[in-house]
């Protein structure tokens, strides 16, 4: 078989572009297709392999203001020539999925998430903007959304990274999915025997993951939290926070496994697609506290690998806080690596390639009865 593999914008490396390369590792042949390329980025992840993109890589600055092309999006993924391609895996949180395949070929879609600003996040990107950029949205995006859900339909079958994704694709899109957990290198955390008094939260500073919260929090409960992450919220957070609170910025893989491995806990207060932050303090024997939504729901046990807190306030952060600080002792670091080995890079590539393999064998018994 020939294989494509289609992402929306290969410039950073974060949990889609994890994804993205265990499933190009599964298929060393497949071409990969992205809307934008940085050519260091795939040169190292990906070398030698066939990277191309669409024509939005080649629009002036396409590198640093890729995402401003949106709009031209769908007119540069239907250009695509997949007609070589009896499978397509496109993988969606950008616009990837839009592809026009052969009628013989197998489209299967990973979505991370439907697009966050076209859907459920549109009001509050909409609410930040210029007055200038609202009028476009409104214009832009209302035609974005009619195109996102009607290119739907052009996906043989959808795999959602958690259970709360597959419920924002049946809301979005009217489709069933089947629920994969996206892949975490848990074994490259390992615990450590004594633990400092801090708090950790690690993440990009941006209002969804929801660090004011955080901030307001520890202001009020006068514990030690460290945050490792930077964005556009970081200089109004230090002007918010009191001095307990430890800002860290950018930091390297190191550090952040040394703070996981240390922290009492990881906090986690924002609403996540699935979140692989939680899974990576677990791996390194640390619970998480964290908001009862969203893809913690898959991955946090209340009272096994973590508590949750049941809103977004700061009285009801502080008392899960409180509630883990008075039982942290029953916590055990040994449970928590083991569940978080359940969420293993191993185990995605066993589970996704099963998945493939069962849909490619259906798919092709459907195209041989065909007259």
């Amino acid at each position: 078989m020939k294989i494509a593999i289609v992402h929306y914008w290969l410039t950073t490396w974060r949990g889609g572009e994890a994804v993205l390369g265990e499933i190009a590792a599964m298929f060393p042949e497949a071409d990969i297709f992205a809307h934008v390329v940085d050519p260091r980025l795939a040169s190292s992840r990906f070398p030698g392999r066939n990277v191309r993109t669409t024509f939005i890589g080649r629009l002036p600055f396409s590198r640093r203001i890729g995402q401003r092309y949106l709009p031209f999006m769908p007119m540069a993924l239907e250009a695509l020539d997949l007609r070589a391609y009896d499978l397509v895996i496109s993988s969606e949180s950008g616009p990837a999925k839009g592809v026009i395949t052969r009628p013989d070929a197998l489209h299967v879609c990973y979505c991370h998430s439907p697009m966050r600003y076209v859907w459920d996040m549109y009001h509050d990107y909409r609410e930040t903007a210029s007055p200038l950029t609202r009028m476009l949205m409104g214009l832009v995006l209302h035609y974005i959304r009619m195109w996102d859900q009607l290119s739907s339909r052009r996906v043989d079958h959808f795999v959602a990274n958690s259970r709360f994704v597959a419920r924002r694709i049946q809301k979005c899109y009217g489709r069933e999915s089947t629920v994969i957990h996206p892949p975490v290198d848990v074994g490259a955390f390992s615990p450590q025997p004594l633990q400092s008094e801090f708090f950790l939260s690690v993440g990009q500073l941006v209002p969804y993951k929801r660090i004011d919260l955080l901030v307001d929090a520890f202001n009020e409960s006068e514990l030690p939290l460290r945050i490792i992450g930077e964005g556009p919220m970081s200089k109004a957070l230090k002007k918010r926070a009191s001095r307990n609170i430890e800002f860290l910025g950018h930091q390297p893989f190191e550090v952040i496994r040394e703070h996981y491995a240390r922290c009492q806990a990881l906090v986690f207060p924002g609403v996540e697609d699935f979140g692989i932050v939680p899974l990576e303090a677990m791996a390194s024997g640390r619970p998480v506290i964290a908001y009862r939504r969203g893809g913690a729901l898959d991955t946090v046990i209340d009272g096994v690998t973590g508590v949750f807190f049941e809103e977004q306030t700061v009285s009801s952060l502080n008392e899960a806080i409180h509630k883990y600080r008075a039982s942290s002792a029953n916590f055990d670091s040994a449970a928590l690596i083991a569940h978080a080995a359940r969420y293993s890079t191993e185990r995605f590539r066993e589970k996704f390639g099963a998945f493939l393999e069962a849909r490619m064998l259906s798919w092709k018994e459907s195209m041989e009865s065909l007259p």
